[in-house]
């Protein structure tokens, strides 16, 4: 328990004591270099013209199998065949996978980038999947960051971010906009 918290502090910057939340000084994808300047990470996140396959009902209803740390854990299909437990994590710009799971899914590393943590930047790998599928909801074509700082994948918001996530008791609603 103690490896997976750690994890998630230095990679997603998760603090685990409540803080107001507070809206995104710029629009986009980036991080703040260590001279304070804006980097962006546009080629990371989702491509908006990506749309996700579409709810009848407009919320897609993804069961959340247990929590870590009171984080939801889901499971999330990858390339229609591949299933893996993730972390769904609301601060995370984008989804990020472990090595192993990036093995598992023949995933090519395109380049490394230096990513900004709660830990400080490290290098990440980026990678495409195919699909990434939760509860319904399909986003096609994305791009994945590979860390080998996590035990578990994060599901991040290029796969959620055009969406109002609400985390109920057993269930994670994601809400078209």
């Amino acid at each position: 328990m103690k490896t997976i918290l750690s994890a998630l502090v230095v990679v997603s910057g998760v603090v685990l004591t409540p803080l107001a939340v507070r809206p995104q000084e710029h629009a986009g994808c980036f991080m703040r270099g260590s001279n304070g300047q804006l980097v962006d990470l546009g080629y990371v996140c989702a491509d908006t013209t990506v749309q996700p396959q579409t709810s009848a009902s407009g919320t897609f209803r993804v069961p959340i199998k247990r929590r870590d740390a009171g984080i939801p854990v889901i499971d999330v299909t990858f390339n229609g065949k591949q299933r893996f437990e993730m972390l769904l994590d609301t601060g995370a710009s984008a989804t990020t996978i472990s090595p192993e799971m990036a093995k598992a899914l023949g995933i090519n590393i395109d380049r490394e980038i230096p990513v900004a943590t709660a830990g400080g930047v490290v290098q990440a790998g980026i990678g495409r999947v195919a699909s990434v599928q939760a509860g319904g909801m399909v986003i096609k074509d994305l791009d994945v960051l590979v860390s080998p700082h996590l035990p578990i994948g994060l599901l991040g918001q290029n796969f959620f971010g055009g969406h109002d996530v609400t985390i109920r008791d057993s269930v994670v609603e994601l809400h078209i906009r």
